[in-house]
C-alpha cells in the first residue's frame, strides 16, 4: 500500500503516532528512521542507543532478534515494510514501555536459554508487543465494565462517560498494520491503567509521555501475566467507527462477547 501520511493523520485508531507520522513525507527509509531516534534519544535498558537496521544472521545467541536489540540497541527492520514500519513508530512513541518489553524479553530468554518453546512471559510480552491496546481510565466502574465484556453498557449506555473518562492508544505494531484495514473481528489485548482524571485535560502528546512512563514501570515492577490483558472489541469505541453512532451496532455478539473475567 502507498504511504499516505493524510489519511494516517485523518484516522482516529492513528492518533498516538500522529506526531512521528507528521515528520514523514514518504515510506521512510532506515536512515530516515534513525535520523528520528538521534532527534529523540531513543534507547534500551543496557544504555544502548537504538538503531533501525536490516535484518542479519541470528546464528548465535547474541544476534537472535530481541538480544540484539537489547545487548546493541539494533532493531531489524525491513525496508518497505508496513509491519516493521509500525514497529519502529511506536518505538519512537513509546519507547520507554518497548525497552520494557525488550528487556523482559532478553531476561527470560536468558533464564531460559536451555529450555524450548515460550514461557508465559513471553506469551504475555508478545500479546502487547503485538496487539496492545493501553486503556488509560480514571473511573473504575468503566474499566469494570471491559473486564466484565459488558460492550454494549460500557460503549453506548455510558458513552458520554468512556469519552471524557477513558482513552484508547493502540500500542501493538501488529494492530497498526491491521488498522490500515479496520474490520469488524479486529481486537486488541488491553492493558488497563489508572491515572488521574485530570490527565485527560493534558495535550495528546503529554498522555502518552505519562502513558510510556506508567506502563514501563508497571512492566519492570509486576509479574503481570496474560490474564491482566483484556480483550477489547476496537471498533466499538467511540469515533473509531462510523457504525458504531447507533446502539443496534453493539448487538453483533460475534463480535461484542459476553462473558466474564475470572476473577
Amino acid at each position: 500500500m502507498q504511504f499516505d501520511r493524510e489519511s494516517l493523520l485523518q484516522s482516529a485508531l492513528f492518533a498516538p503516532l500522529n506526531l512521528t507520522i507528521s515528520r514523514l513525507e514518504a515510506f521512510p527509509t532506515l536512515d530516515d528512521l534513525n535520523a528520528l531516534v538521534l532527534d529523540l534519544r531513543v534507547s534500551t535498558q543496557s544504555g544502548s542507543l537504538l538503531r533501525f537496521v536490516p535484518p542479519g544472521s541470528r546464528s548465535t545467541f547474541e544476534n537472535q532478534y530481541e538480544p540484539r536489540c537489547y545487548l546493541k540497541g539494533e532493531v531489524e527492520t525491513r525496508e518497505e515494510n508496513w509491519h516493521d514500519l509500525f514497529n519502529a513508530l511506536v518505538w519512537l512513541t513509546f519507547p520507554v514501555a518497548k525497552a520494557a518489553i525488550n528487556a523482559r524479553h532478553y531476561r527470560e530468554l536468558m533464564s531460559a536459554k536451555e529450555e524450548k518453546g515460550r514461557g508465559a512471559m513471553r506469551d504475555l510480552n508478545t500479546l502487547l508487543d503485538e496487539s496492545g491496546v493501553i486503556v488509560a481510565f480514571s473511573d473504575e466502574s468503566l474499566a469494570g465494565l471491559i473486564r466484565d465484556f459488558k460492550w454494549r453498557e460500557l460503549f453506548w449506555q455510558r458513552r458520554a462517560e468512556v469519552k471524557c473518562s477513558m482513552g484508547f492508544y493502540l500500542f501493538g505494531h501488529g494492530l497498526y498494520e491491521k488498522a490500515m484495514k479496520p474490520y469488524v473481528g479486529m481486537t486488541g489485548q488491553g492493558l488497563l491503567v489508572e491515572v488521574d482524571p485530570s490527565y485527560f485535560s493534558l495535550t495528546l502528546s503529554e498522555q502518552i509521555e505519562h502513558l510510556d512512563d506508567k506502563v514501563a514501570r508497571y512492566l519492570d515492577e509486576q509479574g503481570i501475566s496474560t490474564r491482566e490483558l483484556a480483550p477489547v472489541p476496537l471498533l466499538g469505541v467511540p469515533g473509531w467507527s462510523a457504525g458504531n453512532e447507533c446502539a443496534s451496532y453493539y448487538d453483533n455478539t460475534d463480535y461484542f462477547r459476553p462473558g466474564r473475567r475470572m476473577k
